[in-house]
Order: C-alpha cells, then structure tokens, then sequence
C-alpha cells in the first residue's frame, strides 16, 4: 500500500463578479483552491487544498508540486501512523524551509498537502474526519501535534493533562452537538462590493435562516461604514424581524454587544490600518457596538494588536485575528502578548492538522475561545471538523463559540456542508468523507485555469481581462 502518484489543479472561481468575498484590502476576488490528488494502490485517494484569490494560484500550485512530489513511492502505514512523523518529515526539508521558514507560500503548499494526508487517513478508516482524531487516545492526539518552538507557552505534558481532563465527558458533547449543531456566524450579508439593498436582503434571509451573528467589512471610510453598520443594526435590532423566535441563551451572547432582540455584531477591517488609525477609527464606530474588530492592522504585528486591544477595551470592543497568521507561533505571541479575544484560526493558513492541533491546545490553555475564519471556497467544509475537534476533546466548550459561515460554492462539494434552521452547522456523518474536500470533476472540469470550460471562453477572458 503506497503513494502512487498526486495530481495538482488550479482551481478558480469567478465571484470577482459578484462581488462575494470583497473587503477594504480585497476588492478583485476570484475565489480559488491550489487543489492536490494523491492517488494509492487502494481504491481510494486523499484530496486536499488551500485556499487563495486568484492569481498567484498557480504559484502555489508549483510549490504543492514540489512537496507532493516526497510523497511518490511510500507507504501507506510509514506515513499514516504516526502523522506527527509524517508532518515534521515535510517541513524538514532544508531547501524548501529556507523559502520560509514555516510561512508564505512554501507553508500553505504544505498544508494542502498535510490536509490530503489526513483525508486519506479518515477515508480508510471510514470515518469524518472529526470523528478520526475524536477517537483517537490523548496520547495518540499529542503525537499528532507540532510543539517545536512553542513549549514555552505549553508542553506535551500540559496538553495532555488537558486532553485527560476532557476525555470522561466526550461522548455527552458528541452527542449533544450532533442533536443541535455547531453554532455559526454569517459573513455573506455584509462583503464590501454589496450594494445596500443587496445587504439589507441579505441579513433578513440570514435572520430566516436561524442566525443571530453578522459580521460585516468595513474600512473604506469611516463615514460609508457607520451607513452601512446602521442599516444593519437597524434589521438586527428590529424585533418583528426574529418574530416566532426565541431569544438566544444569555450566556451564548454574554460580552458580546448584543442588541435587544439577542443579535450580534462583528466587523472585520482585512488588515488595512496602522495601529494609531485602528483605534481612532474603531472609536469612531462605537455606536454600532461591535463584539469585536477583525485583523485591525497586520495579521503579524503582535504588539500592534496588544495596543489596539488595550485601546478599545474602555468602549467595550474586542479584538479578534488569525485568518493570516503565519504559523503557531505567531498565535503563541499573540496570546502571550494577550493581544486579542478570538483566535481565528484558518485551515490552510498554517500548515494543516497537526499545526491547527496545536493552536486549539494553547487558545485552551489562555483561555480564548476559537472561531475559525471560513471565508473561501472549501473553508465551510474544512471548519467544521476543526470546531468539532475543539469542542470535544480541547476546549469542552461551544457556548460563545461561533464558526464562520458563507454561502458560496458549497454546490461544488459532495459532502457540502449545511446548516440546520437554528443557524448552527450540521454535523459531518458520511464515513466515506474524510476532510470534505472532495470536489465535483465536472467543477474541476469546468473552473480549472486557465484550460477549464469557463477560463477558456471568450465570455470569461473578456469579463476578466484576460488575453
């Protein structure tokens, strides 16, 4: 049983045209997945991605190519049995680490690979992969974890106290989250290219749709963002919009801003302030009462963040981060720093499983909750296992826990992700899913770049400029 050979596509979707997934840094979006096959000997393959914007894709594309390629020819167990062996085996590699080391494009190639590898593993054990690590022991949880260069924030030995502490009650969590989902938050009302009408009809389906958190861009100016944050407020706030609704649980929406019918709201800026403009500029926003500001200024300025954080904390706002954080020990800083009050992490950001493992284990230990950013194609369905993770066996907490949610190209995905008319994401079930990530051939077909149905056709090459 061996690695036979891995294909590699660059995958692009158009939503540049729509508008969806545009922010005050982001305005030209073409949503797109460096998407890597590792096909074996079995009658089964490991499908991983990571996610980008458009162009650069193929970029990343190259740099899958060339660490997929030290995978051709091994064995299934050598690498499966021990996935932390298998995760120190790929970053080790002293050429491709030098183009690094453990950020940029190198380390989100690697996570689309170490993602496929996790895949495969959950196919052939038939299970989701949420229930694989689940299942697995604490012990055999650690091993699949990176601690390198963050024991000084927690050790093997910490995180397995925690993991044991949380493993005589993980059967209760599994089952109630099964009952009632994972709960979730909507981006999709709020993206900057929007215009308002289009905003406003979309936060009243959001409302239909059982959510009771939005978040919104903002970050073009101050003036066009407390327009844009009223017209929300103004739905979220109305109580004949949630009518036949209940309010929330208190304790789901404690410190949080609610309004008066339970509804939160959350602003994201996309890094596009210095520090001194974040904290006027959030001022400035006050009346609006966000939860919290979202990646205020560079996603690696630890100290940036501490400051906005201790500015902002007199107005009530909270300061959240980690779409664009390098690697764990950016969110190791982040947190020693007590630089922020949601850790977000992304999928393919850092260096897939084992490096999310790690993450979720030191939020735990400082006492931050996790929700991830799934803004992208394939995010949704990365995510959720991720929360699942976190909730039963690190943190044994989902009550002010929110996960991402948009409501784009989830038609493209087999196993799509879906959410349940409470606003909460469904649990993953199918045995044979792994990851998620298995996408259509006919999208593959039809959205692969630039030789795909769509990217070949005069219609595309004119609306994108393209020669």
């Amino acid at each position: 049983m061996s690695i036979t050979g891995f294909k590699v596509e660059d995958l692009r979707f158009p939503t540049s045209l729509s508008g969806d997934g545009t922010d005050a840094m982001n305005r030209d979006c073409d949503y797109s997945a460096a998407y890597v096959t590792l096909n074996t000997d079995k009658n089964v393959a490991g499908s991983g991605m990571t996610f980008t914007i458009g162009r650069g894709n193929d970029i990343v594309c190259m740099a899958v190519t060339q660490v997929a390629e030290k995978l051709v020819g091994r064995s299934l167990p050598s690498l499966l049995d021990n996935m932390g062996a298998s995760w120190d085996y790929l970053l080790s590699d002293p050429q491709f680490r030098w183009i690094g080391p453990e950020k940029g494009v190198i380390h989100i190639a690697i996570a689309a690979v170490v993602n496929a590898l996790w895949d495969l593993k959950a196919k052939l054990a038939r299970k989701p992969l949420w229930r694989l690590i689940v299942d697995m022991t604490p012990e055999e949880f650690v091993q699949s974890t990176s601690f390198r260069y963050i024991s000084d924030a927690i050790t093997k030995e910490e995180a397995l106290t925690l993991l044991k502490e949380k493993e005589k009650t993980k059967q209760e969590r599994i089952d109630l989250v099964t009952k009632i989902g994972y709960p979730a938050y909507t981006t999709s009302v709020g993206w900057i290219g929007y215009s308002d009408e289009k905003v406003i009809r979309l936060t009243k389906e959001a409302i239909a749709q059982g959510f009771n958190h939005f978040k919104v861009k903002v970050g073009i100016s101050v003036e066009n963002d407390l327009q844009r944050l009223r017209l929300v407020r103004s739905v979220i706030d109305d109580p004949a919009n949630f009518a036949n609704r209940e309010k929330p649980d208190p304790a789901t929406i404690e410190g949080k801003n609610a309004g008066p019918t339970g509804a939160v709201l959350m602003v994201d800026a996309n890094q596009v302030w210095d520090v001194p403009q974040a904290i006027e500029w959030m001022k400035q926003l006050e009346e609006i009462k966000p939860w919290f500001i979202e990646e205020p200024t560079a996603p690696d300025d630890i100290l940036g963040h501490a400051r906005i954080r201790k500015e902002l904390k007199p107005y009530g706002i909270g300061v959240a981060t980690g779409e664009h954080a390098h690697n764990r020990m950016v969110f190791k800083q982040l947190l020693q720093a007590d630089a922020i009050d949601v850790v977000q992490i992304d999928s393919c950001r850092v260096a897939g499983v084992n490096e999310i493992l790690a993450i979720l284990l030191m939020a735990a230990k400082f006492g931050k909750i996790v929700n991830p950013h799934a803004g992208g194609v394939g995010l949704c369905e990365y995510v959720i296992h991720l929360s699942l993770i976190d909730y039963i066996c690190v943190s044994g907490s989902m009550t002010r826990n929110v996960l991402e949610y948009v409501d784009h190209l989830h038609e493209h995905f087999p196993n799509k992700c879906t959410i349940n008319p409470q606003g909460r994401y469904n649990v993953p079930q199918n045995p044979d899913e792994g990851y998620s990530i298995d996408i259509y051939e006919e999208s593959k077909a039809t959205y692969r770049f630039p030789d795909g149905k769509y990217w070949s056709s005069e219609e595309a090459k004119k609306a994108h400029g393209l020669k």
